[in-house]
């Protein structure tokens, strides 16, 4: 098994979903995380799962729409562990309205865009001036439905998602010379409370849409270990010569091990 001693790992939206998977995950292969949430019930589940796990973890009550909790949490990661933050995982999210975007409320879409843009945004902006001053670093951007296709009736979340992936292309150019690499994950189809939220709006998910949160709740989506599997190479020193990229665990990454890709493979564009 990988092991990932000393390395230090903050995850944003750590109380559940896919935040929650990848912060065990990467406890469990010897990280010391950081566990960043609103909720303090969510967060203090998680931290006892992965120190029941043998493993360590620092709760951290932060909302990523404010940069100056950010800022803190990364100062409380360098004061708790005696260390910058090695790698970055950006998995807080939301889903937003549902629906036509004619009916949607402006202030829910905004909202949306607020989360999961500004606060991969904050993050990004947060760890990275210590990453490019040690010349070494990963941040790992959670990516979604809607980033590369369209998705009817989810409009704020595919936005936020495409603007999030043109994002990490742009950062990624920025800071290529500094030893520090920034990709988008796309972790697929996964059971979690957004899978429940499309089950609840039924018909206004659309009918493509509710077929497949109905799949998922029953198969219960993409396997963990493929996307832990994908995420532990993003954040290891394997994958050093990838950057810029938009990567789904869907995808034959694995040829990426040894070889660049393309230019344009695997960016927003998803020529291939």
């Amino acid at each position: 098994m990988q092991t990932l001693k000393d390395v230090t790992v903050l995850v944003t939206g750590a109380g559940r979903g896919i935040g929650k998977r990848l912060a065990i995950g990467f406890a469990a292969h010897g990280a010391r995380v950081g566990l960043l949430a609103r909720s303090k019930a969510e967060l203090d589940l998680c931290h006892l799962e992965i120190e029941h796990a043998g493993g360590h973890s620092l709760r951290i009550r932060g909302d990523v729409t404010d940069f100056e909790q950010m800022s803190a949490a990364v100062d409380r990661m360098r004061v708790h562990f005696h260390g910058g933050v090695n790698v970055l995982i950006c998995a807080a999210a939301v889903q937003g309205p549902i629906g036509k975007f004619a009916e949607t409320a402006p202030k829910a879409w905004i909202e949306t865009v607020q989360t999961n843009l500004c606060g991969v945004m904050h993050a990004c902006r947060a760890v990275l001036p210590q990453m490019v001053t040690r010349r070494s670093g990963k941040i790992i951007v959670m990516s979604g439905g809607g980033a590369a296709n369209a998705r009817p009736n989810f409009s704020a979340y595919a936005a936020s998602k495409a603007a999030v992936a043109r994002f990490v292309e742009s950062v990624a150019e920025e800071v290529a010379n500094d030893n520090v690499q920034i990709n988008c994950m796309s972790p697929s189809g996964t059971y979690t409370n957004m899978t429940d939220e499309i089950l609840a709006a039924g018909e206004r998910a659309g009918l493509a849409e509710l077929e497949d949160a109905q799949k998922i709740q029953m198969s219960g989506g993409m396997a963990p270990e493929k996307q832990m599997e994908l995420a532990l190479f993003l954040a290891s020193e394997k994958s050093n010569h990838i950057t810029g990229r938009l990567i789904s665990v869907k995808d034959d990454w694995k040829k990426m091990r040894d070889h660049a890709p393309k230019p344009a493979m695997y960016t927003l564009r998803r020529v291939q």
